[in-house]
């Protein structure tokens, strides 16, 4: 595809939540769905053509790399979501690593996923969109504590001088290595654009008092994990949609327009018409309306979703750069919140044509 593409549906004045968890709660099957590709194929279709979006967006599940990579380690599946590590691997383990994820690293939900990809890339005439986390954000999930020896990075210590340090390296390493072959295999699988969402890439987790000082510390961490994973879609002309709902500094931003996203997608700590000032205008801004919020009506009314988005989109036209209006981050089903979440979406809707999310993509005109 081409940047174009993206270029073309902004000007369209689309707006559309990531929202395809919402629609997948929707059914009595959904824990069946999941590892059904052909069903969540079929979910995923549902939810763009619902969001009247040409982007299958699949479901945000950044936990599903980091599955792969502690089962190939032999982690039980119950203990992946609460597992840390505390050592590194020794280097044959990591030799064997690297052997199966090449070979196979799928499980059971990554192989529904790309079947679910076939089945938007074979059966629809949407754009198929995969999904990954960002290196940095996988290796924060695999380690308790990673803030300290970021921080001591930071400062100018290494790997040879402490332990965390050594640890924190090892395995971002090991979550690009991962990354890399999931994105393989959802290229292979029909992906034309991935998404990577890189939250952990934000100042909670970077000094920016170390970063204004000089320190390397993001480009070494999160930049250089980032530049293979553009390079190898490049390489496949597989668009990137770049992701980051963490509060940044204006220097992060500008990291984040050097990898060239298609499309880039932003926290509602952001405000995008003065990141308009900052990003190339062949970068299409995505977002960055409150979703974390949509749960409750003490948070957040449908009216002032609807008044926001609107505000946002004149605001955005009117310094002239690309932009679509969504959501900040994945949407998600909360039980019991349904209603009240379901409405904030429709007034996303209403913010297009007036018309609610139920209805088909292209219904209105």
């Amino acid at each position: 595809m081409s940047r174009q593409y993206y270029l073309d549906l902004a000007k369209k004045n689309v707006a559309f939540p990531i929202g395809a968890e919402l629609v997948l709660k929707q059914r009595h099957d959904h824990h069946a769905a999941l590892l059904d590709g052909e069903l969540l194929g079929e979910v995923i279709a549902d939810a763009a053509r619902r969001f009247r979006t040409p982007l299958a967006f699949p479901i945000m599940d950044l936990q599903l790399e980091k599955a792969i990579l502690l089962e190939t380690l032999g982690v039980a599946v119950a203990d992946v979501a609460l597992f840390h590590f505390t050592t590194c691997p020794d280097p044959a383990a990591i030799g064997t690593v690297r052997q199966r994820l090449r070979h196979d690293p799928l499980t059971p939900r990554m192989r529904a996923n790309n079947d679910a990809l076939r089945h938007i890339a074979t059966r629809t005439d949407l754009v198929p969109v995969g999904m990954c986390i960002g290196p940095v954000s996988l290796m924060t999930k695999l380690i308790s504590d990673p803030i300290t020896p970021i921080f001591m990075a930071g400062s100018g210590e290494t790997a040879e001088d402490d332990a965390e340090i050594k640890l924190v390296e090892t395995y971002l390493e090991l979550a690009v290595t991962v990354i890399i072959e999931s994105l393989r295999h959802q290229i292979a699988a029909g992906a034309k654009a991935i998404f990577i969402a890189e939250p952990a890439a934000n100042k909670i987790f970077f000094s920016p008092n170390q970063l204004d000082a000089g320190s390397d510390i993001f480009d070494r961490y999160v930049m250089v994990g980032n530049r293979r994973i553009a390079a190898l879609l490049a390489e496949h002309d597989v668009d990137l949609l770049f992701h980051c709902c963490g509060e940044l500094t204006d220097a992060m931003l500008l990291n984040f327009t050097r990898l060239a996203p298609a499309l880039l997608s932003l926290g509602s700590s952001r405000d995008l018409v003065k990141d308009a000032a900052l990003v190339p205008k062949d970068i299409v801004l995505y977002g960055n309306l409150p979703s974390k919020r949509f749960y409750s009506e003490k948070l957040i009314i449908p009216r002032q979703v609807e008044t926001i988005g609107r505000d946002l989109q004149a605001a955005m036209q009117a310094v002239g750069h690309p932009f679509i209006l969504g959501t900040e981050c994945d949407t998600l089903n909360v039980p019991g919140c349904e209603k009240e979440i379901w409405s904030k979406v429709d007034a996303i809707m209403r913010c297009t044509c007036g018309a609610p999310a139920r209805t088909e993509f292209g219904a209105c005109t």
